[in-house]
């Protein structure tokens, strides 16, 4: 099980990278502007949307010197401010999933990988 670790006085918890990515993706999909997460075929070289239950393979989780690095690969929505999403997607990202592991997040990288015309 490859996780993020942190050290209580009652001892140590140990949390999958998996659970981070899971929970930073949901936080992520909820975001204005964004319509999903976005898979990278290396096979044919095609960027597709993600159904909601695979939502981590558009995330990399990493942990260095107890700190997170989050990088979001995403689909946004066409004629929506990149930088006005992406901002709103960091802070939230940052806000929630520090309240929620209790880990600090040192950086949040966003590749958007396409534009959608949503309905």
């Amino acid at each position: 099980m490859k996780g993020s670790s942190l050290n209580t006085h009652l001892g140590n918890i140990i949390i999958d990278n998996e659970v981070i990515a899971q929970y930073a993706g949901s936080v992520a999909v909820e975001c204005f502007g964004i319509v999903g997460m976005a898979g990278f075929s290396v096979k044919n070289g095609l960027v597709r949307l993600l159904k909601s239950d695979s939502l981590t393979k558009g995330i990399n989780v990493t942990l260095n010197n107890n700190k997170l690095t989050l990088d979001f690969h995403v689909i946004v929505a066409y004629g929506v401010s990149i930088l006005a999403v992406s901002d709103n997607l960091i802070s939230n990202v940052k806000y929630k999933v520090e309240e929620f592991t209790g880990i600090k997040i040192e950086k949040i990288n966003i590749f958007v990988e396409g534009v959608r015309v949503i309905d």
